[in-house]
């Protein structure tokens, strides 16, 4: 049986299946996004999705949705979905679903009458292509498929209308027609396996909505536009692919272009084969010279903090320990470029942040760990030259005080992980001597005084051996409370004591700071007050200000996502830090971690975690539908847990 199967029940219950969608990509930014009853819930969703540099750095809706027709004996039966005003929905195609499937590609099976039709997705890992796959697996009389495309070429966050700007013309191609709707584009090529007969009728459906918007107070009906239709015959037995992509392709190998891309697919039969996958879709290469990745999907571009914080996890942790040499070495430029004081531009935004050279040591230091000669080789420079940067004061927003530690001004803006905004201003202000940061520093000063004994930089020894002593000391005199666990930020006089999944970094790290008594007393807090089902709360209960559900106004929410919702990516520090204090007694309780995690791959965006889950039941899960750090971290959890299970 499928691991990600969906009976009929299930389908055709749209309060069911429109709160569950499927995304995949290419690893050139492009995508493909929706419910799985193909009926878009979002205007971001679409069937190719795709950057368009010629305009801006953002992603295209450029075909939104594709509408299958079954027609025999003259009669028609529509199989696509829309929702219009009143919630009202036309066609109603999802009451013709049987079942659907994913565990190597998206599969539905549909059945009208006596013909039973399968329909298989699959998204190119080379072009800004779509394919989809028909059989006819059953039928008893002559069929005709229709097929309908719903454009929109419209910037993901916006929605288009019924305009005369619209180009209506389209060329002819092999198999199909290539068209654009407005200058700047590319051609949508959308062409068949065999012959097909297009039919140019040019309408406007007008007032379509997206219900997940809707609800949440967005901008959510739009106008698309509808070339005309395709037409061919298919005989029971019969296999056809249809391509939409912005490169005209050969029709013939269509075939044997589907048949070869399912063989390099990694079936999603458990929730680590789902995260593998998952891991990959974040993979973001805009060129062959450069290899980023992207904090999320659908709206997210790449954030340096993310894409450091989830570096070994989206590599190493799934045999790609090479992607991890080819993300470091994109980034490296840019960093040196920040360091040196140049301006920076290009796709690694927000560089300057105050933790992100901490993050890329924190990084660099696992990597370290598995490839101790390539480290030395090609990045200890890097690590040194990034301490000797922070220890001169250098960097704009921090700055190494009398005893050590480093102060991170916060006030203006966001200074850590926990980077909301609102109006200008922090939604969540950390500042000062920040718990995580802290962390984060002595375990680089202690990684970097290692790797200065390695490469005989005496002078660089001497003097961090002296530092990392009186941090270590100044850490536990400022962070250490008389409740049994770490202030989460002090600014002079001032100290905060909520209690956050932040101070969990000070044990997760490979050079901990802390001692055994005060992590235990630590990791027992943050399992009465912050443990959830679905991952750790950014706030405990019992602090001032918890909100736990991811609702309300666009403020609101990004006040709950810091303020108690849950994170299951935080997971990760929290089973290193079980581990490290119970080691492999620990296993049991690690395991137990996973148990709400897996029926997630059943929910939301199947096969992957959403951003954020309300930290108090049901624990629904909000926000980006597929979220990299979440990814990451329970990847971290798994790999922790398979090394454990092998040591017995």
């Amino acid at each position: 049986m499928s691991y990600l199967k969906f009976d009929k029940n299930r389908m055709v219950n749209l309060e069911y299946s429109l709160n569950r969608a499927i995304l995949r990509t290419n690893r050139r930014g492009a995508y493909h996004l929706t419910t799985l009853v193909e009926c878009n819930t979002r205007k971001q969703h679409g069937l190719l999705v795709m950057p368009v540099p010629a305009i801006d750095d953002s992603n295209h809706v450029i075909l939104s949705s594709f509408d299958e027709t079954v027609i025999q004996h003259g009669a028609e039966f529509n199989l696509g979905v829309h929702k219009y005003d009143g919630d009202n929905y036309s066609p109603m195609g999802h009451k013709y679903i049987r079942e659907f499937d994913c565990e190597s590609l998206p599969r539905t099976i549909y059945r009208v009458g006596g013909v039973v039709l399968s329909k298989e997705k699959m998204f190119s890992l080379i072009d800004n292509s779509i394919y989809i796959r028909y059989t006819l697996l059953d039928a008893h009389s002559p069929t005709i498929l229709r097929f309908k495309p719903f454009l929109a070429f419209r910037e993901i966050n916006s929605l288009t209308s019924e305009n005369d700007r619209v180009n209506k013309g389209y060329k002819e191609v092999t198999n199909g027609i290539s068209t654009c709707m407005y200058i700047d584009y590319p051609n949508l090529h959308m062409q068949f396996s065999k012959k097909v007969k297009f039919i140019f009728d040019p309408t406007w459906y007008k007032g379509i909505e997206y219900k997940t918007d809707m609800e949440q107070g967005f901008p959510y009906k739009e106008d698309l536009y509808v070339p005309g239709y395709f037409e061919l015959p298919i005989k029971k037995g019969e296999t056809i692919v249809f391509c939409a992509g912005d490169k005209e392709i050969k029709p013939q190998t269509l075939l044997k272009l589907f048949e070869d891309g399912i063989k390099v697919r990694t079936p999603r039969s458990s929730l680590l084969n789902c995260l593998v996958n998952s891991a990959h879709q974040f993979y973001f290469r805009p060129n062959k010279n450069e290899l980023f990745l992207l904090e999320g999907y659908p709206w997210f571009k790449v954030d340096a903090r993310i894409q450091f914080m989830t570096l070994p996890g989206l590599t190493m942790l799934i045999g790609k320990d090479e992607s991890f040499e080819e993300v470091m070495d994109t980034a490296i430029p840019y960093l040196r470029k920040f360091m040196n004081g140049e301006q920076v531009s290009g796709h690694l935004h927000n560089i300057e942040a105050p933790d992100v050279l901490l993050w890329v040591i924190w990084s660099l230091c696992k990597f370290n760990s598995k490839h101790k000669d390539i480290y030395l080789n090609k990045y200890a420079s890097l690590t040194v030259d990034i301490i000797r940067y922070l220890l001169k004061n250098s960097h704009p927003k921090n700055k190494v005080l009398e005893n050590g530690l480093l102060y991170t001004d916060g006030k203006q803006q966001a200074a850590t992980w926990m980077n909301g905004m609102s109006d200008g201003h922090p939604i969540v202000m950390r500042t000062g001597c920040i718990v995580d940061t802290n962390a984060l520093w002595y375990n680089a000063l202690m990684f970097t005084l290692d790797v200065a004994k390695e490469i005989g930089d005496v002078e660089l020894e001497d003097r961090l051996s002296a530092l990392t002593v009186k941090v270590k000391d100044a850490f536990n005199e400022t962070f250490v409370n008389d409740a049994g666990y770490l202030f989460d930020y002090v600014d002079g006089n001032y100290v905060n004591w909520s209690v956050r999944p932040n101070m969990l970094t000070a044990i997760s790290v490979d050079y901990t700071p802390l001692d055994k008594k005060i992590s235990r007393s630590m990791l027992d807090i943050a399992t009465k007050e912050l443990l959830t089902p679905k991952g750790l709360r950014t706030l405990s209960p019992k602090s001032e200000g918890y909100s736990p559900y991811y609702q309300g106004t666009q403020f609101e929410k990004d006040y709950a996502a810091f303020n108690g919702a849950a994170w299951p990516g935080l997971l990760a520090s929290y089973a290193d830090a079980y581990y490290k204090i119970f080691q492999k007694s620990g296993i049991f309780a690690i395991d137990r971690l996973l148990v709400g995690l897996e029926e997630e791959m059943a929910n939301n965006c199947i096969g992957t975690f959403s951003q954020v889950y309300d930290g108090n039941p049901p624990y629904d899960g909000n926000g980006a539908p597929s979220y990299s750090l979440n990814v990451s971290g329970v990847l971290f959890v798994l790999d922790l847990l398979r090394s454990l299970e092998n040591e017995y």
